[in-house]
């Protein structure tokens, strides 16, 4: 049976994600950016909550660990960067898998952002919690990573399935867009921009994208090679548009 996900608005730009497996019902959440929205959809919801899926150690992806896990008894799985913040029950690391009832979620090696960053794959249903490693015609800021190691982990995530829904943790896409057309002349992506701009003036979410639609148009993974990446992440890095 397939992996329900629940996406809401969150913080300034976060989005929280809850998921559920239909089979058995039990549910998780992917980081814990805000306790309180959190624990209000679970009730609105009327899901249990089984585990916390911490992609990394950021304040706005795990600060919210210990309130969500006082309220509803959850389980907290994550990299072990994330012991900087919270205290962390079962330590993942890439080829660990996640069983949330009978959906099996395969952790990756998705670092750059952050040392440790995390990504949880679904591969039944295709579907992917990358954090703040890839975005809608983006990628994270290399807080602590290489333009190197950065671009291994894009690579990692460019080779999954073209249909995979990809689930990213930020409402970046229009600024992200606005960077993009400045560095990438590709008619896709301005077609693809445009939709964008009218989306956000509608309110509606850029989230998720897929691997299919970020490999056409993201300026990052067309980037071709790391030293390329670490040119394009650097004026991304300057962009005042």
């Amino acid at each position: 049976m397939p992996l329900t996900v629940r996406q809401f608005p969150c913080l300034s730009d976060n989005y929280g994600f809850l998921i559920r497996d239909e089979a058995t019902g039990l549910a998780a959440c992917i980081d814990t950016p805000d306790a309180n929205a959190i624990l209000a959809q679970l009730d609105k919801l009327g899901w249990t909550l089984a585990f916390i899926l911490n992609t990394h150690w950021h304040p706005d992806h795990a600060g919210g660990n210990a309130a969500v896990k006082a309220a509803t008894g959850a389980q907290i799985v994550g990299p072990a960067e994330v012991t900087r913040i919270s205290p962390v029950d079962r330590l993942v690391a890439d080829g660990d898998i996640v069983e949330l009832g009978e959906t099996r979620l395969e952790v990756m090696d998705t670092g750059g952002h952050t040392l440790g960053h995390i990504t949880y794959f679904d591969a039944q249903d295709q579907i992917a919690f990358v954090g703040d490693t890839l975005f809608a015609l983006g990628c994270g800021r290399l807080f602590e990573g290489t333009p190197e190691q950065m671009w291994t982990s894009l690579s990692r995530l460019a080779a999954l399935p073209d249909e995979t829904a990809v689930y990213c943790a930020h409402e970046y896409t229009a600024s992200n867009a606005r960077f993009a057309l400045s560095v990438d002349d590709n008619p896709l992506l301005a077609a693809r921009a445009k939709e964008i701009f009218a989306a956000r003036e509608r309110g509606e979410p850029t989230v998720p994208t897929t691997i299919a639609r970020e490999k056409a148009t993201n300026p990052f993974l067309r980037a071709g090679d790391a030293k390329t990446f670490g040119a394009v992440r650097a004026a991304k890095d300057a962009f005042k548009g």
